[in-house]
């Protein structure tokens, strides 16, 4: 039944008789949701088909389908559930577990309980810093894909300060473990932001070239100045005053870089929406041509960004070694940086956006080692499901189509980056 309007009184607002509309901020929230809830619904859908593809007992059910159609159905859905109570049990809780840790009220099995979400906060740690990094540079026009490295460095720096340092206090250990890290990863990115402000040097072709420089130092590094002696290639221990505080006892990793990564989140917000050098950088980022009448200096917003989005993405390597590793070997990251542009645009390059996205790829990180040993399904279908997921949100278009769900006025500001040669 339509929406029919009741005639009011000049000056007054008419009468909606219908369904009852919610709040607009409630509205704003539920648009802003809805279409990623689908994606991530739609994902999990097409990656069971991949699951069916995968297992060899459902497709030879499938080849009897018409003699026994009632055996291929359910060696379909034990398949599918297997495979995704394994991904919940993994990245979530095993309910079997739970309930035995609410009946018995024994400490290590409230432990063995809660290990997975928090292992699935941990994985998520270092994506909500790297993501972070990739949305502040977009909100300036600029695609940092150099986080990678400067996530190297910035565990190099702090791994270093970590371990060279004894007999400091962890009031004046850790926080200066932080800013090596942040510092580190600030000048190695400041230095592509300064070639495209002074040069106009692509970032992306620059930040590349400063990835390689990153891993082949870090392979020296660790093989040579920084390696711990003994025939593995890694660095010494740092010192319990560089570690980030664990809050439970062993196996759980549970550490506060989760909340420093939240408050960061936070200060990225009020940074970008709420001060004058965040409405600089995101007016370059907007129209760099209107910045410049306005007086808005392009290069020093171009540097600021990358130094920024640096800082952030050293984080990431930075809480990964003083919270979880306690020391730096070859290669120990395992694409957090280049995951994180996806997490920029799941997130739609706002803060809060990038830490839903990055629990979510933390929580599906985290339970695809279950899903593997468990349910046997190869760990790539994560991957697949990541991958379609950030596809259904680039395209919006398609789970409209699919789900028909109406298109609604945008209002907001759009986030742009810049292509070749511009």
């Amino acid at each position: 039944m339509s929406e029919a309007h009741v005639e009011a009184k000049p000056g007054t607002r008419p009468v909606e008789i219908g369904a009852p509309r919610l709040p607009p901020f409630w509205r704003r929230a539920w648009q802003a949701i809805l279409l990623p809830l689908l994606s991530i619904f739609t994902a999990l859908v097409l990656g069971a088909v991949f699951i069916i593809l995968s297992d060899v007992t459902v497709l030879a059910a499938y080849r009897n389908f018409f003699s026994a159609p009632g055996a291929a159905l359910q060696a379909t859905w034990e398949a599918i559930s297997l495979a995704y109570g394994a991904l919940f049990k993994g990245a979530i809780v095993d309910p079997a577990i739970l309930a035995q840790a609410l009946r018995t009220g024994n400490p290590e099995t409230v432990r063995l309980a809660i290990y997975p979400f928090t292992e699935s906060l941990v994985a998520a740690t270092p994506y909500i810093f790297a993501g972070l990094a990739l949305a502040l540079g977009f909100r300036c026009g600029l695609f940092n894909i150099g986080a990678e490295g400067q996530l190297f460095v910035g565990a190099l720096a702090s791994v270093w300060v970590g371990y060279s340092l004894k007999g400091v206090t962890a009031v004046i250990h850790l926080p200066l473990a932080l800013l090596a890290g942040a510092a580190a990863g600030a000048l190695w990115a400041a230095i592509p932001g300064l070639l495209k402000a002074k040069t106009g040097a692509h970032e992306v072709i620059t930040t590349i070239m400063m990835n390689y420089i990153a891993f082949r130092l870090s392979d020296w590094l660790i093989t040579g100045p920084m390696k711990r002696p003994g025939f593995a290639p890694v660095t010494p221990f740092i010192e319990e005053s560089a570690a980030l505080p664990r809050f439970f006892p062993d196996p759980i990793r549970f550490h506060a870089g989760f909340f420093l990564a939240l408050a960061m989140a936070a200060v990225v917000y009020w940074f970008l929406f709420k001060t004058t050098l965040g409405f600089e950088i995101r007016t370059v980022g907007a129209n760099p041509n209107a910045a410049r009448t306005a007086g808005i200096s392009i290069t020093r917003n171009f540097v600021l960004a990358m130094a920024l989005s640096g800082a952030l993405a050293g984080l990431a390597g930075t809480v990964q070694v003083l919270g979880v590793d306690h020391w730096l070997g070859q290669a120990f990251s395992s694409g957090y940086g280049f995951d994180s542009i996806a997490l920029a645009l799941l997130g739609k390059s706002h803060p809060f956006g990038v830490v839903l996205a990055a629990l979510l790829f933390g929580t599906l990180r985290n339970g695809a080692t279950r899903m593997q040993s468990a349910a046997r399904i190869p760990v790539d279908i994560i991957s697949i499901i990541q991958a379609l997921v950030i596809i259904f949100i680039a395209a919006p278009a398609i789970i409209r189509a699919i789900y028909r769900v109406r298109a609604e006025r945008e209002v907001g500001e759009a986030v742009f980056t810049r292509g070749w040669g511009k």
